[in-house]
């Protein structure tokens, strides 16, 4: 798989053909780097939950290229208001079947609203099980116990976690994660777009290094392989 990161918590993966993309913010966002959403494409969008540092540009995204968007019911309710009607709505759950695999809601500790202050739903977590592999995407959360429920039903290849606390987990607890969910490969994300969520990169690395695990920070724009 390929995983592209383009600055705060907006990524894309590379599946079975298909191109999946989360959380997409670039408007506004200091840490995209120039990245255009005019730019990006995605067969899939999947949404954690409703803040727009998650939400910010899915709409014209999502009607540019035809992605299938898959999110909290009441973000997919606010989606077909806003014209977007190819959605798959979910919530904590069973595996759902999609062309490059499975993926299923699992519980994520936050907030969820749009920028009026509507309800946005419940906060959710991703577990995708695929042929070329299973990997966990937290969306913003704190550490929970339940995260020790996703080893039941995924090998975890990789997770990608927020790291840099004040609204999430920091470093330390996004270490403590991977434990949980027992993969030794992390893609911090959620980090460095403003002051209050900045880290140490190299200390941060450092402290996964230390427990025999990688901690990943692409650059903005680049792709990685994992």
């Amino acid at each position: 798989m390929k995983l592209t990161f383009y600055g705060h918590s907006a990524f894309s993966v590379d599946v079975q053909g298909k191109k999946i993309l989360f959380d997409p913010f670039f408007t506004g966002n200091p840490a995209a780097n120039g990245v255009s959403p005019d730019s990006i494409d995605a067969d899939f969008i999947f949404l954690s939950h409703a803040h727009h540092d998650h939400t910010g540009d899915v709409v014209s995204i999502a009607k540019r290229t035809g992605a299938t968007c898959v999110a909290p019911y009441e973000i997919m309710s606010w989606l077909i208001n806003q014209g977007v009607t190819n959605c798959v709505g979910l919530n904590h759950g069973a595996y759902i079947n999609f062309p490059f695999g499975k993926a299923r809601g699992v519980n994520a500790i936050h907030s969820s609203s749009f920028e009026d202050g509507s309800y946005g739903g419940n906060p959710v977590g991703f577990v995708f099980s695929t042929p070329e592999g299973d990997f966990y995407y937290s969306g913003d959360t704190s550490l929970t116990m339940d995260m020790q429920l996703i080893p039941l039903w995924a090998k975890v290849s990789f997770a990608v976690l927020p790291i840099g606390g004040h609204f999430t987990m920091d470093v330390a607890d996004a270490l403590h994660a991977s434990k949980f969910v027992q993969t030794d490969k992390v893609v911090g994300v959620h980090y460095d777009t403003f002051p209050f969520i900045a880290i140490d990169k190299e200390a941060s690395k450092n402290l996964f290094k230390a427990e025999g695990k990688s901690l990943l920070l692409p650059e903005v724009g680049s792709t990685i392989e994992l």
